[in-house]
């Protein structure tokens, strides 16, 4: 039996076509689903649609729902459309008429969209926690190799001197940036939907500002109708801001692919960190950034397959919705694997030292040698053609021992103080600690 069923049953070719993968994804929203139930129930105990008697009975009862969730004893059953269904069934069978009562004034549409905003909050907390460790390691690893000299490529050619530092650097201050794209997906799911039922509001005198401060919401979304248009606008926010974390990720392991190849052989790993070949004994393959390379893609399509099926939706619900789900749930465990296992890795990077002594790259100095002539007095121009003729004719024999890069951001100057304090005050834009202690409340009574 579902909730808005009367006496005739769908048939179940229907059902099974239109549940789709909602259930595996509703144990992940389940928690929420709860928290938000008790959030409700206070609210209408405030406008006198329930007792204080019932209110107590069905935050009890909703408290032992939670922490059967919590202990993993929690599950949809047979027959049960969904989490929603679950929760009200459960309540109904343990405390008899009341779990009918907890529904009034909510539509299973607000319920769904707070539960995803809750759902959300929660794993851009994750990601972001995630990142701020990656990126405390990649500041090490910059600070630790900023004497490290590596080549530097354009359109995959040798081009001038580069170092493992300003290499290293160079990622952990693109997450930096990432963080203000998390955090524009972060404000708008911290927005509270609920009483906007099915998305014209109710009859009922709901106090959303009430549910908004005990669910620690930022804020709620005024309108009801474009608290209902923000399903979807909130996940292709979502899906851009993992996107662009995933963009970091992809270019670092197309980068580590490269350079562990025995062509470059600038960095390694150990053993246990890398795959054999069944055949060829000398094998070391990146499978792990083979894959976060494969991954990071797979998550860089989220914001194209969100936007095609939101392409021409009307306003109010649909349920084409549901699809999001199985895009974004996904992509955010995705995403947390991909940020986890990089760290994991990084941890036990090995460096080459003095690669740049090598003759085979004494041409990464070309514009050293240019800017040294400059320097002397020696227009930019004629500079250039001297120093391209050496080449031609074999005569370019720089110092390869020394870089002279001074300036913000370069080889001699990272900035990584600088780039430290952009992630700091990122991260501190979040409100982490207000949501959490407004949900723990909610929990302890």
């Amino acid at each position: 039996m579902k909730l808005w069923q009367k006496n005739t049953s769908a048939k179940k070719e229907v059902e099974n076509f239109t549940i789709g993968r909602d259930p595996e994804f509703d144990i992940l929203l389940a928690p929420f689903d709860v928290l938000a139930s008790m959030a409700h129930a206070i609210m209408l105990e405030k406008i006198a649609l329930l007792s204080t008697s019932e209110l107590e009975t069905l935050l009890k009862g909703l408290r032992e729902i939670y922490f059967e969730i919590e202990k993993g004893e929690f599950k949809i059953d047979e027959g049960v459309e969904d989490v929603h269904s679950q929760v009200e069934f459960l309540l109904t069978q343990r405390y008899g008429e009341v779990g009918k009562k907890l529904h009034s004034g909510r539509s299973r549409n607000d319920q769904v969209l707070v539960d995803l905003k809750l759902y959300y909050r929660t794993a851009i907390r994750d990601i972001t926690e995630a990142t701020e460790e990656l990126f405390g390691l990649l500041l090490e690893l910059a600070e630790k190799h900023k004497a490290d000299l590596m080549p530097g490529y354009t359109h995959t050619q040798l081009a001038m001197p580069s170092s493992f530092g300003l290499w290293f650097g160079s990622f952990a201050e693109s997450l930096a940036e990432d963080m203000d794209l998390l955090f524009a997906a972060y404000k708008l799911s911290n927005k509270n939907p609920l009483g906007s039922a099915a998305g014209y509001g109710s009859s009922f005198p709901l106090n959303r500002t009430l549910t908004t401060t005990l669910l620690g919401f930022e804020d709620l979304h005024h309108n009801v109708v474009n608290a209902q248009n923000s399903r979807g606008k909130t996940e292709k926010n979502l899906s851009f801001a993992m996107a662009g974390i995933a963009g970091t990720l992809n270019k670092m392991a197309a980068d580590v692919c490269i350079f562990m190849n025995q062509h470059f052989g600038f960095i390694s790993f150990p053993d246990n960190l890398t795959t054999g070949s069944s055949i060829m004994p000398h094998k070391k393959n990146p499978d792990v950034f083979e894959l976060i390379r494969a991954k990071t893609n797979q998550i860089q399509s989220i914001p194209n397959q969100v936007s095609f099926l939101l392409t021409n939706m009307t306003t109010g619900y649909h349920r084409d919705l549901q699809l999001l789900k199985e895009l974004i749930f996904p992509g955010i465990e995705t995403l947390l694997d991909c940020i986890n296992m990089s760290t994991f890795m990084l941890k036990e990077i090995k460096v080459k030292k003095e690669i740049l002594n090598d003759s085979f790259f004494q041409h990464v100095f070309s514009v050293e040698v240019v800017n040294d002539l400059v320097l002397q007095g020696i227009p930019f121009r004629d500079a250039y053609k001297k120093v391209g003729l050496d080449i031609e004719s074999g005569n370019f024999q720089p110092d390869q021992s020394k870089v002279n890069h001074i300036h913000e951001g370069s080889i001699g100057n990272l900035c990584l103080e600088e780039i430290n304090k952009k992630m700091q005050l990122a991260i501190g834009q979040f409100d982490f600690e207000q949501s959490s202690t407004s949900l723990k409340k909610l929990i302890e009574g």
